[in-house]
């Protein structure tokens, strides 16, 4: 993520914010460049069942401003807010035709109501980080017609609704590729123990690009806990 472009572009000139999300906690570490408290930085997420990590337990969404941390309420993050920056914003599924799609648990939409569709309508860069382990095989805006908070009889958790978000999105494939100047593919997702949540990916290039990302990403796997929530 810290590697793209329009990424570095925006740590230059202009604001970066990444909004609250168990995968966009370790974005933000990069970005900064030291720890933060992972378990905080989250918002809605699937446990045992859909629900939502209270507001005051929350931390806020990280802005930096020409790369520098700011503190910033929403409403003057969107003041500011404008086309050249870059919003990171996770979500919950990946379909075929590479739509994401964003469970929103609360009516007025949370975090994709305040900020992913001002970005839209300004022409912000959004940025979606995501495994391929949340890839389904149906359409994001086909289900998209058919969930909703007040519409579904009965969840384990919250009920949804699902917002289909396009961007710039950025999986364990296309960070390989990133990284290393490799092709990947998505082998297989899934496992038991640690593998559980896991992404299988073959790695096809020259062989000593394949063999330094073989290599460090070996290294990097078992050294990274899963995400937690607190």
């Amino acid at each position: 993520m810290a590697r793209l472009p329009t990424v570095q572009r925006a740590l230059r000139e202009g604001l970066v914010v990444v909004t609250l999300g168990t995968t966009n906690a370790y974005v933000a570490e990069e970005l900064l460049g030291n720890p933060i408290e992972r378990e905080r930085f989250c918002a809605g997420y699937i446990g045992e069942d859909l629900t939502r990590l209270p507001v005051e337990r929350q931390a806020k969404p990280l802005v930096l401003r020409r790369g520098e941390p700011v503190e910033l309420s929403p409403d003057e993050t969107l003041a500011e807010l404008k086309a050249g920056d870059v919003l990171v914003k996770g979500a919950n599924v990946l379909d075929p035709s590479g739509v994401c799609g964003v469970f929103m648990a609360s009516p007025a939409g949370g975090t994709v109501g305040k900020f992913a569709l001002p970005a839209v309508a300004r022409g912000v860069e959004i940025v979606i980080p995501i495994s391929r382990a949340k890839c389904i095989h149906g359409s994001v805006a086909a289900l998209a017609r058919e969930v909703g908070i007040e519409r579904v009889d009965a969840a384990t958790g919250s009920a949804v609704g699902l917002c289909p978000l396009v961007g710039t999105v950025v999986t364990e494939v296309e960070a390989v590729a990133l990284l290393y100047g490799v092709r990947a593919e998505h082998l297989a997702s899934e496992g038991v123990g640690r593998g559980t949540g896991a992404v299988t990916l073959l790695l096809m290039g020259g062989e000593a690009d394949v063999g330094k990302a073989f290599a460090e990403l070996s290294a990097l796997a078992p050294t990274e806990p899963p995400p937690t929530v607190g």
